[in-house]
């Protein structure tokens, strides 16, 4: 089934197949990072130490969002600028302002996380999409490509002048309210509760590769 085809269905086995095609396009050597974080808890990074806050965006989430070796040296070349004298303050005032976010704003939220040297808008939605997948989604240019599949969508227009690999963070709100109407629809039509944004972008994720 295309795209435009499911998510105009109101079958919740063909919603549940493409769910569970992501897990296809994981490679080997992710599989057990990718299924860690699928299954975050936020209070495991409440209770890290400034060190652990650190260690974990480099050695984890870093790794699970930027798998191309290129992708992950350079950003990570700016992340690593924490370890200098003092600074993992900056950082550690980042994690609280995250830890202590209103959920329901996603342009705060997004800011805050962009603040995390290393991410853009695609970088800190998916941070804030493990920590809180009932509210946020990661948005990045795979989930924009397979939106622009779906004829019909009241921001067709907006999507069509999107840059992809260079979001804005009104684009990632903007993103993040189409994933978060959709799964409200789905958990209204399938008379469920566990749709969340963050599985819908992990269902356009591999629609749009």
């Amino acid at each position: 089934m295309n795209i435009a085809d499911l998510w105009r269905s109101s079958e919740p086995e063909a919603w549940e197949r493409a769910l569970q095609r992501y897990w296809q396009f994981i490679q080997p050597r992710n599989l057990e990072l990718e299924r860690a974080l699928d299954a975050l808890d936020v209070d495991r990074l409440r209770n890290l130490s400034p060190q652990g806050w650190y260690n974990f965006l480099h050695d984890e989430y870093f790794r699970w969002k930027y798998t191309a070796p290129n992708r992950y040296a350079t950003t990570t070349i700016q992340l690593r600028k924490y370890r200098g004298p003092g600074e993992l303050g900056e950082l550690e005032s980042l994690r609280q302002q995250l830890l202590d976010l209103d959920r329901n704003d996603i342009r705060r939220g997004l800011t805050a996380a962009k603040k995390i040297r290393g991410l853009g808008t695609a970088g800190a939605s998916g941070l804030l999409s493990l920590m809180y997948p009932e509210h946020f989604a990661t948005v990045d240019q795979f989930v924009v490509k397979a939106l622009r599949l779906v004829a019909g969508l009241p921001e067709a227009g907006a999507l069509a002048k999107m840059n992809p690999e260079n979001l804005s963070s009104s684009d990632g709100v903007l993103l993040i309210g189409i994933l978060t109407r959709k799964a409200k629809e789905n958990n209204q039509s399938f008379g469920t509760s566990g749709w969340t944004p963050r599985k819908v972008d992990m269902v356009l994720w591999t629609y749009g590769r």
